[in-house]
């Protein structure tokens, strides 16, 4: 492709003349939804998943200025180091928002544009929603303008890109400022997909920290005069070109950019684990519920799986007996073993005493993976399909459709709320229930908030 300038600069426009009039209503609900659930389920994290405490003690370690609050554990630490703690946690729990093609635009944006905020201090909560809209339209913008891919960790690649557009916006960066804070952010676009394949690491969930320091360090370089690369995108060895082998559509990227804001399309979970095990979630829920089925009636489950899916359920053995709560959040047998045996899913099975559960390794067992090129991952998130067979020789079959949380049945308010209760709640220091309604009416209201970061302090 022959361009005369690069998209950097088209973005940085974008980014440094951004205004909330700009906004529209589902844009300015996505990024206000998005703020509340990213906040919840990092509160969570601190009080359930046990990898996330040396975290925090190293960034206790490093010291420094105390500018930005670390969420859960409480206390303060420099923007850059609070950034890298509360993104590390913002994926820990795989409950966080997705796109509706996979992968996570707000756990490196909101963590990053919060941080940046109270650093700044006096940012409104209209520049905080405006800064997170267009964050949240670059990733949907680039995710959706290139192929999907089964190497690169697309989440880390383009989510250090737009987690840098919502710190510039914070810092005021203007174009060319922002351009270099975009050519700085490259030298952070990394990750790849083995995070998901590889198992008995801690490091799968806390990937955001990574994008997430990665954009603030880029905005604050810039902001002080450094200039980054010009060309990060589109040049000879820019993004496009080596991670993408230039497949990309520019003009998809560009087309209405500044005028229409696609963040009210992002998707928010029902339950914490890997997107692509929702619908065999709800199938089997779906399934057992219609047919009054229980645990003991099942002899053997099918689960027809595309190309990504496969992934989670190899090696098999290892699949059905998770080492880690990031292996169970990633396996699809024991989602589907605990949807079958308990009824539910729930936070609570992918932690603890849970991970042995003698009747989930047991309905575990009976599960089998079958390659179905039909559910590989070509657009948006596959569904998958499972056959259930019961001991008295009867077969069902269902397939993933209208699953809770998704393009066809999104979350509302209640349920956000609802989430955002439960998950604040397990903190390692929880907020009382006072303070959680507070926190959830101020983010309801942050279009008139004069101060956007007064919910953490809200918080405790």
């Amino acid at each position: 492709m022959s361009v005369t300038q690069d998209i950097s600069h088209d973005f940085a426009q974008f980014i440094s003349t951004a205004r909330y009039e700009d906004l529209s209503p589902e844009a300015i609900e996505g990024a206000k939804k998005s703020i509340l659930d990213t906040v919840g389920v990092i509160l969570a994290a601190t009080g359930v998943e046990p990898a996330v405490r040396a975290v925090y003690d190293l960034v206790q370690e490093a010291g420094g200025t105390p500018q930005s609050t670390l969420m859960g554990f409480g206390g303060k630490a420099p923007a850059l180091w609070a950034a890298f703690h509360n993104g590390a946690l913002a994926h820990c729990l795989d409950f966080d928002d997705h796109a509706p093609e996979g992968h996570h635009p707000s756990s490196s944006i909101v963590p990053a544009a919060l941080a940046l905020a109270e650093r700044a201090g006096g940012v409104s909560g209209r520049d905080l929603i405006t800064a997170v809209a267009v964050g949240q339209d670059m990733f949907l913008r680039m995710r959706r303008a290139v192929p999907s891919r089964l190497d690169w960790h697309i989440t880390t690649v383009i989510g250090v890109f737009s987690a840098t557009a919502a710190a510039a916006h914070i810092l005021r960066l203007n174009r060319a400022q922002t351009i270099s804070a975009l050519g700085i952010a490259g030298m952070q676009s990394c990750g790849t997909l083995e995070l998901a394949y590889g198992v008995g690491s801690d490091l799968r969930g806390m990937y955001a920290g990574f994008s997430t320091k990665g954009a603030v360090l880029a905005a604050l370089m810039a902001e002080r005069g450094i200039r980054g690369v010009q060309s990060m995108f589109e040049g000879k060895a820019g993004l496009f070109p080596v991670y993408f082998d230039n497949e990309y559509d520019r003009a998809s990227m560009l087309k209405d950019l500044g005028k229409v804001f696609h963040g009210g399309d992002v998707l928010y979970k029902p339950w914490p684990s890997c997107g692509a095990s929702h619908g065999f979630i709800h199938a089997t829920l779906e399934l057992m519920r219609e047919h009054a089925l229980r645990a003991q009636d099942i002899a053997t489950i099918r689960v027809h799986v595309g190309d990504f899916q496969k992934q989670l359920c190899e090696p098999i053995e290892g699949r059905r007996r998770p080492a880690t709560p990031a292996d169970a959040k990633f396996s699809i047998p024991y989602c589907i073993a605990v949807a079958a045996s308990k009824g539910a899913v729930k936070l609570s099975d992918f932690f603890g005493d849970a991970l042995h559960d003698p009747a989930v390794g047991a309905m575990a067992d009976r599960i089998e993976a079958v390659v179905d090129e039909n559910f590989d991952w070509k657009g948006m998130l596959p569904k998958g399909r499972l056959e259930v067979t019961t001991h008295d020789g009867r077969t069902f079959s269902q397939v993933g459709e209208n699953v809770p949380g998704d393009v066809e049945c999104p979350m509302n308010w209640d349920y956000l709320y609802e989430k955002f209760r439960e998950s604040a709640a397990l903190a390692a220091n929880a907020p009382s229930q006072e303070q959680i309604a507070a926190a959830y009416q101020m983010v309801r209201d942050l279009d008139n908030v004069p101060d956007a970061t007064a919910m953490l302090r809200t918080l405790g």
